[in-house]
C-alpha cells in the first residue's frame, strides 16, 4: 500500500506538469496569432510590430524546451 502512494503523487505531478506546459503552448500560439493579425491588420509592419512578433517567437521557442520529460 505505502509503494503506491508516491507512484500516483509522481503520476499526478507529470500530468500536472504536463497540463501546465499544455496550456501555455497554446496561450503562446494564441499571443502570437493575435500579435501577427494585430501586425498585419493597418496592411504594413513597423519597427516594434516586428520586436514584439520576434519576442513572441523567441518565448515561444523557449517554452518548447522546457516541455516536462516523461519518466515512466
Amino acid at each position: 500500500m505505502k509503494d503506491q502512494k508516491p507512484s500516483e503523487s509522481k503520476e499526478f505531478v507529470g500530468n500536472l506538469k504536463n497540463g501546465i506546459w499544455l496550456f501555455g503552448l497554446s496561450s503562446w500560439v494564441f499571443g502570437i496569432t493575435d500579435r501577427s493579425i494585430a501586425s498585419f491588420a493597418d496592411g504594413y509592419l513597423s519597427a516594434l510590430d516586428l520586436t514584439q512578433l520576434f519576442t513572441a517567437a523567441t518565448f515561444f521557442v523557449a517554452w518548447l524546451f522546457l516541455k516536462p520529460v516523461s519518466r515512466v
